[in-house]
């Protein structure tokens, strides 16, 4: 018998397109009725009256937002529309995922690592745009010493031939971490759910889902946030 929370892999690419682009849709959708609400008469002075998907939405943007400000420092706003893009469509993938015959994109490596290297191209160019040539310092170990020739200062790095090929192993290989951390959390926590559904379709499934809920949020977190701090980190002067 086939579960309904078959996994991705095993319906093929085409459903995983499916999944990733009913998660736009919906993303969409839900964009289009808070600025049509925001657009009502008072709609973008005072907030809704009760639990309503503006609010709701209101409250995490507040929050990303000054997380993204603490972590990213004052050019948070031009990467903050890529930071909640990658909030919310893993939240919304993350949640597909729990819903029966439904199925999130989340669950699949190719969606994973397509949003883990989006984030590692995006954070190099923010790193390579603020610094030019000198981003490569980052890679290069501490500046052990300096050094006054011609009136100019030079940062000595002995430590460079060691450094530099670990620390460019170490970029790369957050694209594995960030896709795998991803992946895994999330097709354990719908398998889990799965299993349960079979042996006992009423109460624990139910609660495995509410546990569900909370990891698909906190996912959804830990990549924004680590996307963050590596755009923050590629943002400093290097030393």
């Amino acid at each position: 018998m086939t579960s309904i929370y078959a996994p991705l892999e095993s319906v093929g690419l085409g459903f995983v397109f499916q999944a990733a682009l009913l998660a736009a849709i919906l993303l969409g959708l839900a964009g289009l009725s808070v600025k049509k609400r925001l657009a009502a008469e008072g709609g973008g002075i005072l907030p809704d009256e009760g639990v309503t998907l503006r609010n709701l939405i209101e409250v995490i943007v507040i929050q990303l937002a000054d997380l993204s400000r603490d972590i990213m420092g004052e050019d948070w706003r031009k990467h903050f529309p890529l930071i909640g893009t990658i909030f919310f469509f893993v939240l919304v993938s993350n949640m597909m995922g729990l819903v029966p015959a439904v199925g999130g994109s989340t669950s699949d490596v190719n969606t994973t690592a397509a949003w883990a290297i989006i984030s590692f191209v995006y954070y190099n160019y923010v790193g390579i745009r603020t610094h030019g040539f000198k981003y490569i310092y980052q890679f290069m170990g501490p500046a052990l010493m300096n050094i006054e020739i011609g009136g100019k200062h030079y940062h000595v790095r002995p430590l460079t031939p060691f450094f530099l090929p670990l620390e460019i192993v170490l970029h790369f290989a957050r694209i594995v971490t960030l896709a795998v951390r991803l992946l895994a959390n999330m097709y354990a926590d719908h398998t889990v759910v799965s299993v349960w559904i079979g042996l006992v379709p009423v109460v624990i499934p139910a609660i495995f889902m509410g546990l569900g809920l909370m990891v698909s949020f906190l996912q959804a977190v830990v990549f924004a946030l680590l996307t963050m701090i590596y755009i923050g980190s590629a943002s400093e002067e290097p030393h």
